[in-house]
C-alpha cells in the first residue's frame, strides 16, 4: 500500500481532476483543494508538434540533485513523453539570485506554462506572472492567488508523521536525529511530522534537531559538508536513524550514516535508488516520497487541457502525494504499522501538526 501503489502512479487520474477543479473554481483567498553565475541546465528537448512548450526554473541544486529537483525534472520528463511537450529547463545561480531572470528568459523564448521549483520563487514567480498576465505559471511548495498562477503544494508533515513511525519503530537506541537544509516553514513542516511520528511510537524518544542555515540562507540545500557534521555529531550522541530534509546536503547524512554503521532516511524521491553511490544505498532505510514529479506532470495536464490558474493544490497522504518508499525491504515487517498510520490520517483520527 505504502510501495507498489505509488509505482503505479495512481495519482495522475485522482490528482488530475483535483487541479481541473481547483483550477476551474479560482479563488483569490490562498485556499485551494488538497490534493555559476550563468544559467546552467538549460537544456532544450522537443516532442511531438511543439506546441506544447514547457519550461521549469530549478531550485538551488539545480538538475542532478537526486532529491527535490530531480523529482520535479521527472515530471517535466513526463510531459514530453506523454504529452508531446518541449521542454526547456534552467538552474539558477549558487545563490539563488536570478530566479526572476530565468523565469523572464522562459516567458521571453515563448515558453507556456513556466514552473517554479521551490518556495523561494514565490515572490518571482508573482512578479513575473503580473508582467507576462497571457502566461499560465506554477509555483511548487508556494501557495497562491494571482489569476496566471498554480500553487502546488504537499503534506511534508503527514509523510514525515510515517517516517517518524518507521524511526521509532526500527531505532534500538531510542533516539532518532532530524537534519533540516534550512529553517524555514516549510522545511519546519517536515521536522513536526516525523517528531509527532516518533513520539506516537516511542512517548520517551530523544529527538536531535539540527538545521544547516538560518531562514533565507539556501545554501544549507547544497552543503554535504554541512549535512555530513551534523549527522556525525547525532551518531556519536547516540542516535541509530537520522532523517533529513535538506535537498543535496543529504548526500553528507549518508555519508555519515555509512562511517557510523547507522541508517539514514531519505527525502522527495527514492533516494536508496537515486544515489549513485553504492556504499551509500544500503544505509537508506526508506525515503520520505514527496511527489514533486505528479504535481507538476498535471499540471501541465491540466493546462492543456484548459486549466487556469487562481488556485493551488494540495497532494497529501489521501491521493498519495507523500508517503515512504519501500525499496531494498527494510520496512515491510512494519508495513501494518505504517498502513494503520496512514488510514488514522486520511481518516481524520490523526491531525498531523504543521508547526513543531
Amino acid at each position: 500500500m505504502l510501495g507498489k501503489r505509488f509505482n503505479r502512479l495512481m495519482l495522475g487520474s485522482v490528482a488530475g481532476v483535483m487541479l481541473m477543479a481547483a483550477a476551474a473554481c479560482g479563488g483569490g483567498d490562498g485556499g485551494g483543494t488538497t490534493a555559476s553565475e550563468e544559467p546552467t541546465g538549460g537544456t532544450s528537448s522537443a516532442a511531438g508538434t511543439g506546441s506544447l512548450k514547457v519550461g521549469l526554473a530549478f531550485d538551488v541544486g539545480g538538475r542532478g540533485d537526486k532529491s527535490f529537483n530531480d523529482a520535479a525534472y521527472t515530471g517535466l520528463e513526463r510531459a514530453k513523453t506523454e504529452l508531446g511537450a518541449e521542454i526547456k529547463e534552467l538552474s539558477p545561480s549558487a545563490d539563488g539570485s536570478n530566479r526572476g531572470d530565468l523565469l523572464r528568459q522562459l516567458a521571453d523564448a515563448g515558453y507556456n506554462p513556466i514552473i517554479g521549483v521551490g518556495f523561494a520563487y514565490a515572490e518571482d514567480v508573482k512578479k513575473t506572472a503580473e508582467e507576462y498576465p497571457d502566461l499560465q505559471f506554477a509555483v511548487v511548495d508556494s501557495a497562491s492567488n494571482a489569476p496566471n498562477v498554480t500553487g502546488l503544494l504537499f503534506a511534508e508533515e503527514q509523510g514525515s508523521y510515517l517516517a517518524g513511525v518507521a524511526a521509532a519503530t526500527k531505532s534500538e537506541s531510542g533516539h532518532v536525529g532530524f537534519v533540516g537544509g534550512v529553517e524555514s516553514d516549510l522545511i519546519k513542516k517536515f521536522e513536526a511530522g516525523f517528531v509527532a511520528g516518533v513520539k506516537s511510537v516511542k512517548s520517551d524518544a530523544k529527538i536531535d534537531v539540527t538545521y544547516l542555515t538560518p531562514d533565507g540562507d539556501f545554501s544549507g540545500f547544497k552543503a554535504p559538508d554541512k549535512g555530513k557534521v551534523a549527522a556525525e555529531k547525532m551518531y556519536q550522541d547516540g542516535a541509530d536513524i537520522v532523517y533529513h530534509a535538506s535537498g543535496d546536503s543529504g548526500l553528507g547524512v549518508f555519508q555519515a550514516a555509512a562511517a557510523a554503521g547507522k541508517k539514514a532516511i531519505g527525502v522527495d524521491s527514492d533516494q536508496r535508488q537515486t544515489v549513485k553511490e553504492t556504499d551509500l544505498q544500503s544505509v537508506i532505510m526508506t525515503s520520505m516520497l514527496k511527489r514533486v514529479d505528479v504535481g507538476v506532470f498535471e499540471f501541465v495536464k491540466a493546462f492543456q487541457g484548459g486549466a487556469k490558474g487562481g488556485s493551488n493544490v494540495t497532494y497529501d497522504l489521501k491521493v498519495d502525494g507523500v508517503g515512504l518508499s519501500t525499496t531494498g525491504g527494510e520496512i515491510d515487517d512494519i508495513k501494518d504499522k505504517l498502513d494503520a498510520a496512514k488510514k488514522d490520517i486520511v481518516d481524520g483520527k490523526i491531525t498531523v501538526p504543521a508547526k513543531p
